[in-house]
């Protein structure tokens, strides 16, 4: 599966939670290294929506919020060959750092490819926008700006 989009900038606090031990420990599995510690963020084409619903879904998330015929799509697709990495919450003094479920993938800029997870967190506001980590800062390593185009393999 490939999912295509638009480099789009978040919120800035993806280095609060990525920065945390807890993650970084099951990042290692995921990306057989440590994660940068932060998100890159890809608005998702609108033809690939249905491919992100259909692994939102399996991640186990509510997708109410996409559109019906997009979610209706997503029923047809079939995903179970996408291994879902589950990442594990936790509550550090007080507060509770949520879940995630990650996909392992590669990033496509040009001619240039990175390892990288499509991580999907169990709390999300966003419905189209696909979150990347990577070991690689892939904003510098790619020198991306919002609105450039990338391509993610899975």
């Amino acid at each position: 599966m490939e999912l295509t989009g638009t480099v789009s900038s978040g919120l800035g606090r993806a280095h609060v939670f990525m920065a945390q031990p807890h993650y970084q420990e099951q990042f290692r599995t995921v990306l057989g290294s440590k994660a940068w510690p932060g998100t890159l963020n890809m608005e998702i084409d609108k033809g690939m929506l249905s491919h992100y619903i259909a692994l939102r879904q399996k991640a186990g998330i509510d997708t109410l919020d996409a559109p019906e015929d997009d979610r209706e799509a997503a029923k047809a697709l079939d995903v179970s060959s996408y291994e879902r990495i589950r990442i594990r919450g936790f509550l550090r003094d007080g507060v509770s750092f949520g879940g995630a479920s990650a996909f392992k993938g590669v990033i496509h800029h040009g001619e240039q490819t990175v390892e990288c997870a499509v991580l999907i967190p169990d709390l999300t506001r966003h419905v189209d926008v696909v979150e990347i980590i990577s070991a690689a800062f892939l904003r510098e390593r790619f020198d991306l700006n919002d609105g450039d185009r990338i391509t993610i393999s899975l």
